[in-house]
């Protein structure tokens, strides 16, 4: 890789892995520098949980298709065996980088190594969902050598946790969760796993960061750490100095697949809960507000006398959502949450999936500039269903189009013909764009023909005229925006403040 990549921290085992020890010598007249310790205790917590961390063995039987052509298997996007398929295929002997004599037509067993932790001495272990994903077999290994077939017990794609059970052999060795919240910048830090196999290998570093945020799911909140990580060491612990998990690690960014001192583990309050539910039900049962929202930009704040910009811009709700019986409406910007501030949308994103469900929270909102507070029953939020593709009509000859410009946009009045053409759903009302300017602010906030403008200024329009005269208005009012709220042909609601001058 010639550029830093995230990369998952699970060592996949298709090769023998060589391992060369490089002597680093120096010759210096000088007296060696002073390097800078770690704390005294580090030794102790290793002791203290070493016997505790485990290490994943999976397995995996691939069936070959194409008997004896050179072809790869089809396996699913983001399959954890597509590198070792990729590999083995490029490096395979034979014409053209193919095997000889059908070699690739008997089935193949594919094995991989993570990381894990005991959390309970009757055998409970949590470890990373991507360690385990579409294993035929899970075996825990002990710090002592000891292999156990294991059984899933659940888990959570969006956080990347998994929750498994094995019988043990004999007594074990646990270790419970700290509080990730109490960890600050510069702490120390100590990870436990069986990177590139190495099984019991510990590494101190320290907290570099707190709720990072690297998009790599919708409730990113990762502590990023320097400990030393590398791949293997996924699903293992990140302990504090009182020996306590605070993170199970996860990821890395790296330009080579090593260590380069940035590494993220999910912190320990979000495991703690999700493991809960794990156990108790198998799978995860978030909180569902049930509102579509997006970020509150500088000139959407300004467009709804909000200072500073901050919170969760409410851009749809729900029908059959709980925040809909609630009074909350497009345009509300949402502050605080269940007693918690909400900087931005991540923020509420990730306090209502952790907010238990059928629970009534306070909801604060913003709206005309005023702070008002909603009661809210949390529902459960369900995977998004499978879009059914829209059914082709015949298209009657099209009407005479009448348009009219603004803010660099062709507007016309929604009749038969552009609901047709656009496909948008009769629920959606307002003014359709069937232009945009390519040098306009338009374009570049990413509007396109088929949206639908539904109000300006948080009044509805209906035509050209319409936005005009709200645009005169602001104008008037010395706005430097105006406050769009679009919907697409699905009726998704967004606003977008577009410059008036």
């Amino acid at each position: 890789m010639t550029a830093a990549t995230i990369v998952p921290t699970r060592l996949r085992q298709y090769a023998r892995l060589g391992l060369a020890a490089l002597a680093i010598g120096a010759f210096s007249a000088f007296s060696p520098p002073t390097y800078a310790r770690g704390p005294e205790g580090i030794a102790d917590v290793a002791e203290k949980v070493i016997d505790a961390v485990v290490n994943i063995s999976t397995s995996q039987t691939v069936e070959a298709k194409g008997g004896g052509s050179n072809t790869m298997p089809q396996l699913p996007p983001g399959s954890p065996f597509e590198e070792f398929f990729d590999d083995f295929f490029k490096n395979r002997k034979g014409p053209g980088g193919g095997s000889k004599g059908g070699e690739n037509s008997q089935p193949r067993k594919t094995n991989s190594l993570g990381s894990g932790f005991i959390i309970d001495t009757s055998g409970v272990v949590v470890t990373n969902n991507h360690v385990i994903a579409d294993a035929d077999e899970i075996n825990v290994i002990l710090n002592d050598g000891t292999k156990i077939k294991a059984e899933l017990v659940g888990v959570d794609k969006k956080t990347d946790l998994a929750v498994l059970k094995f019988k043990p052999p004999k007594p074990l060795v646990s270790v419970k969760f700290g509080d990730s919240d109490k960890l600050r910048l510069g702490d120390w830090v100590v990870a436990i796993g069986n990177p590139f196999s190495l099984g019991g290998t510990v590494t101190a570093g320290i907290v570099s960061a707190k709720n990072r945020d690297i998009s790599s799911g919708p409730y990113d909140s990762y502590i990023q750490t320097d400990a030393a990580i590398n791949r293997g060491n996924s699903g293992g612990p990140l302990f504090n100095l009182e020996g306590d998990v605070i993170g199970v690690n996860t990821l890395i960014i790296s330009p080579s697949g090593g260590s380069i001192g940035i590494g993220f583990a999910v912190p320990s309050k979000t495991v703690a809960g999700v493991v809960d539910q794990l156990r108790q039900f198998g799978e995860l049962r978030r909180g569902w507000l049930g509102v579509r929202i997006q970020s509150v930009t500088d000139e959407i704040a300004e467009s709804l006398n909000i200072k500073p910009a901050r919170g969760a811009l409410v851009a749809g709700v729900d029908d059959k959502g709980p925040a809909k019986p609630a009074g909350i409406e497009p345009g509300d910007v949402v502050v605080k949450f269940d007693g918690k501030d909400v900087k931005d949308p991540k923020d509420l994103s990730r306090v209502v999936a952790d907010t238990a469900v059928g629970k009534e929270v306070d909801v604060v909102i913003i709206r005309k500039g005023e702070e008002q507070t909603k009661k809210v029953t949390l529902g459960r939020l369900q995977d998004p269903e499978k879009v059914q593709a829209a059914v082709k009509t015949d298209e009657p000859p099209p009407e005479k189009l009448v348009t009219q410009k603004a803010l660099g946009l062709d507007l016309a009045v929604l009749n038969k013909d552009l609901r047709t053409r656009y496909k948008i759903k009769d629920s959606v009302k307002g003014v359709v764009v069937t232009n945009v300017d390519a040098n306009s602010d338009a374009a570049e906030k990413r509007l396109s023909a088929g949206d639908v403008i539904v109000e300006v200024a948080q009044e509805a329009v209906s035509s050209g005229a319409d936005i005009q005269k709200r645009i005169d208005q602001l104008k008037k009012d010395g706005k430097k925006s105006a406050l769009l709220l679009v919907s697409n042909g699905d009726g998704e609601l967004r606003f977008v403040a577009l410059s008036v001058q």
